[in-house]
């Protein structure tokens, strides 16, 4: 998930940025269509799980120095779930509820009360997977370092 989010951080919205409002709104609403796939979903749902799992693997004796980090990476991944899920969809889904983008009058205030907010909350979730994606690999590290 850190390099889906970092990909839109780094690339796609800095390359909307520089686009006329009705390529802007267009694009994302045709963007944020694409990405509700099964692989997307899979993956989106799939990490904090599979750090919930992580963490229960960890729980007998042998793997209690790593628990923290699983942990922390758990909470880091449930974050950046809340975050989509609590400010990035609703954004995208008032996106889509402006209409097809030649039925929408002012296309400048849609996109204004889009995109410096989607941004700001995708670099929340940017960081927190990133920083998940670090505290998981050093769980991952300390469960194989030799004893």
């Amino acid at each position: 998930m850190a390099g889906i989010y970092y990909a839109y951080a780094c690339s796609v919205m800095p390359g909307l940025r520089s686009t006329d409002d009705r390529t802007f709104v267009s694009t994302m609403q045709f963007i944020n269509v694409a990405i509700l796939n099964g692989w997307f979903l899979l993956v989106f749902v799939g990490a904090p799980l599979l750090a919930l799992a992580a963490g229960a693997a960890h729980l007998p004796a042998g793997g209690r120095a790593a628990l923290p980090w699983v942990a922390a990476g758990l909470a880091l991944n449930v974050v950046a779930f809340a975050v989509t899920v609590a400010a990035n969809v609703p954004l995208n889904d008032a996106l889509d509820a402006a209409g097809p983008v030649g039925q929408i009058t002012d296309l400048a205030a849609v996109r204004a009360h889009f995109e410096d907010a989607w941004i700001r909350w995708n670099i929340v979730r940017t960081a927190a997977t990133t920083a998940a994606f670090g505290c998981l690999g050093y769980a991952l590290v300390l469960t194989h370092r030799p004893r």
